[in-house]
């Protein structure tokens, strides 16, 4: 259905020019369990400004990302990093491994985070957190002996854990009986009173959790599970359909999810002083006046044990328990996905993980042990901006790809795609360095100005190589 040519060349050197893709005859099956966004940490807002249309709207550009990455793996028979490893010169796809890289590593310093918090709240702090960073490189071990049961039984436990997420996190919405009508509101109405750079950070936070850069390459791979004539036009048009409306399923579960845990936040603790806060086994965590009760993902469940008893802490940190080993799940295949389709290398899933883990649970470690519970927090909340600032590689790689008649023949893209997909690039990229800036200027510092000034440029620069 398309010419095949090798990547053009000139005297040795790679031309800008895209080349076309023949995709396999066959599809290959892959033992891979489906792809969804469970496993992002969404920041709770401080305020009564929700941001649930923020939300909303990170939600729908998620899935319509999706629809792209599976369109890609359908219509070409390869994932979106192998496509890249076909179409960039060496350094450019070097450094775009990279970047992705730097996304799978933080996202598993979040299931770290997670996990070490749920077992220090279901142990009532029995377990400290030093404690429960360790504990989650046993959980490696138990997904690597799951996989080497197949497809299905891997389907059928990730189905468990996002079972055991909404029912946490619904119960928490049940109990709590935030106002239905200013849900709707925060969800539909795109207001923000009295925003400014705590809110932005929050804002920011939530794209990263719910488009996570390196799930495009991931579910773009894991539609080669599916067995797909790619010969018949009818039959990859057919694929194209279901593979949209199960994500689309995926995602509005995944929204619900989220808009139980902002909800509860914004229901339960505004307005809240930390006099109200009875917990004798965590005292420690609220100063002892009338101040302002600021809660994150951890104190957050302690406080919902102090005023709707200690089920809710336990049933929270549940919830939190199987994010994590989602993440876990997620991240895994993500990284064997991007090393093989850019590097052309061949590890063990085993090797693969133990490499991320342990590059993932030292700096977390060392913060678990030296600092505070609000120090691991707020590192959870500054990689969630991490996944943000990585959107644009994985973003233009695929709008750019999924564009081009060479690659994607009559299924490219149509130019309301190409204008849409623009756009969301050019907010993405806007909204991040205004926030670096907004950072970087609070630190009071003439060096880390210069430094984000240099990394600041070289940003824009590769995103500007990518979109030319």
């Amino acid at each position: 259905m398309f010419s095949s040519e090798d990547p053009q060349q000139e005297n040795g050197v790679h031309t800008n020019h895209y080349s076309s893709i023949s995709p396999p005859s066959s599809p290959v099956v892959q033992e891979e369990p489906f792809s969804t966004y469970f496993e992002e940490k969404v920041h709770i807002p401080e305020s009564p400004n929700q941001l649930l249309w923020i939300l909303l709207v990170s939600t729908i550009i998620g899935l319509l990302l999706q629809r792209l990455a599976a369109r890609l793996g359908v219509v070409t028979g390869m994932h979106l990093a192998e496509v890249c490893n076909r179409q960039y010169p060496t350094i450019p796809r070097i450094i775009l491994w990279l970047m992705v890289e730097l996304a799978i590593i933080g996202s598993d310093m979040q299931e770290v985070i997670g996990c070490a918090i749920a077992f220090n709240l279901l142990s009532v702090g029995r377990i400290p957190l030093w404690a429960g960073v360790l504990i989650t490189i046993t959980d490696t071990f138990v997904f690597l002996f799951l996989d080497k049961y197949g497809l299905r039984k891997l389907e059928a436990f990730f189905g468990f854990l996002i079972t055991v997420m909404a029912v946490s996190f619904g119960y928490e919405y049940v109990l709590v009986k935030p106002d239905q009508g200013e849900v709707l509101k925060g969800m539909f109405v795109p207001y923000c009173a009295g925003c400014g750079p705590v809110q932005l950070e929050q804002a920011v936070g939530i794209v990263g959790a719910v488009i996570m850069p390196h799930n495009i390459y991931l579910h773009s791979a894991l539609v080669k599970s599916r067995e797909v004539d790619r010969k018949d036009k009818k039959e990859v048009k057919e694929a194209n359909k279901y593979f949209f409306i199960e994500s689309s399923i995926a995602l509005f579960v995944s929204f619900l999810i989220n808009v139980f845990v902002v909800a509860v936040f914004a229901q339960a603790f505004y307005n809240k002083t930390n006099i109200d806060v009875v917990s004798l086994p965590h005292t420690d965590l609220f100063p002892l006046n009338n101040g302002t009760l600021e809660v994150d993902i951890y104190k957050g469940g302690v406080v919902l044990g102090c005023f709707f008893g200690p089920a809710a802490l336990y049933i929270w940190a549940i919830g939190i328990l199987a994010a994590g080993q989602s993440s876990t799940m997620t991240g895994t295949y993500s990284g064997q996905f991007v090393m093989e389709g850019f590097l052309n290398l061949k590890w063990s899933r085993f090797a693969r993980v133990l490499l991320t883990r342990s590059i993932a649970i030292t700096p977390t470690l060392l913060v678990a042990i030296f600092q505070d519970v609000e120090h691991l927090t707020g590192m959870n909340d500054f990689l969630n901006v991490l996944q943000s600032m990585q959107l644009p590689f994985a973003l233009i790689p695929i709008l750019t790809f999924t564009s081009l008649t060479s690659i994607m023949g009559d299924f490219s893209n149509g130019m309301i795609w190409k204008i849409s997909g623009g756009i969301v690039i050019l907010v993405v990229c806007a909204i991040n360095m205004y926030f670096v800036v907004v950072y970087v200027t609070a630190l009071n510092s003439v060096l880390l100005y210069v430094f984000a000034a240099l990394l600041s440029v070289g940003y824009l620069c590769f995103v500007a190589y990518l979109v030319s």
